[in-house]
């Protein structure tokens, strides 16, 4: 990356979630429990008000990643 870009990025830690991406993954996971707590263990953590939505038997969870990229997880009942 050019320094002239890299000097307009701040880096924050905790990183801030950047919800304004026009992508956003979706992982089939077979236990969201256990999934939750491995990303946490990799540094990404749930959103604060811990989105959880149920629709035609699955379930979702909106988490972020280390570097702040918004991500949701499927469990399939």
């Amino acid at each position: 990356m050019p320094k002239r870009i890299a000097e307009t990025i701040d880096i924050i830690a905790p990183p801030e979630p950047r919800e304004d991406t026009p992508i956003q993954l979706v992982f089939g996971v077979k236990d969201i429990a256990h999934a939750r707590d491995r990303a946490a263990e990799l540094g990404g953590a749930m959103k604060a008000f811990g989105t959880r939505v149920e629709f035609e038997g699955s379930r979702f969870v909106t988490d972020h990643d280390p570097e702040g990229n918004i991500f949701q997880l499927r469990q399939t009942r």
